[in-house]
């Protein structure tokens, strides 16, 4: 995946995000399969941060399961 397939899988699961300042996508090896994302949502309201990794995960559930996305750091921030 590229960093604007990234960003666009994370928009579609999270509406309510600015894409410009809300969603942070970075490819930390320069091999497009080890990612961390930053997304500020309010649909993280009332979850653990557990529970708020586990459901940006499910917007990558095919790619991680595939290998496509091999690493995904996580940062969720509440919106």
């Amino acid at each position: 995946m590229t960093i604007d397939q990234m960003k666009q899988r994370l928009q579609e699961a999270y509406p309510d995000a600015n894409p410009n300042s809300d969603i942070t996508v970075n490819d930390l090896t320069g091999t497009l399969d080890h990612w961390e994302v930053h997304i500020k949502s309010s649909a993280f309201q009332g979850l653990s941060r557990i529970e708020q990794h586990q459901h940006v995960m499910s917007a990558f559930g095919p790619e991680l399961k595939t290998g496509e996305v091999h690493a995904l750091t996580i940062k969720t921030i509440l919106k």
